[in-house]
């Protein structure tokens, strides 16, 4: 996904709390949008829980890592019961959104409910992707690290 001015990517950045609508729909701040001739943009969302977390979150692929993602499960064998089983996962556990004039998404029902985002969502972005969580699963997966991005860095020796 690009920037319209630069069609540089987009980066996602930052953490926004938004209203979920009676039709569960929700605003993508304007900085994460793709520029308006782009209108074939879709977004993946995939119900995600993070290693060593209790709870998932709706895990947000624009197309570039979406397609990064199917091209490393096509690389491997249909024989390979791993690659199946992943395969399987993602394909049940994922669908596809659209974002509309409004810079909405509509979060599918059974995705919402499994992810527990009802009246409102934790949009977090995860710098090339982001996160949709309910805020109280939010809260309780956020870890300690988050607030300080040194030690985060740190720990990849980056």
């Amino acid at each position: 996904m690009y920037a319209e001015a630069s069609r540089e990517p987009v980066d996602y950045l930052f953490v926004y709390t938004h209203g979920v609508d009676d039709k569960r729909r929700v605003q993508i701040p304007s900085k994460w949008r793709p520029p308006p001739e782009q209108r074939d943009f879709k977004l993946r969302l995939l119900l995600w829980k993070p290693a060593g977390q209790p709870t998932p979150c709706l895990l947000a692929l624009p197309p570039d890592k979406w397609r990064q993602l199917r091209e490393k499960l096509a690389a491997r064998a249909f024989s390979d019961p791993k690659a199946e089983l992943a395969r399987g996962a993602v394909a049940e556990n994922c669908d596809v959104v659209d974002l509309d004039n409004a810079g909405r998404m509509c979060l599918p029902q059974e995705l919402a409910a499994a992810a527990g985002i009802t009246r409102q969502a934790v949009l977090k972005g995860m710098t090339e992707y982001f996160q949709l969580w309910s805020p109280e699963n939010y809260q309780a997966a956020r870890p300690p690290a988050v607030a300080d991005p040194a030690a985060a860095l740190s720990e990849l020796g980056i």
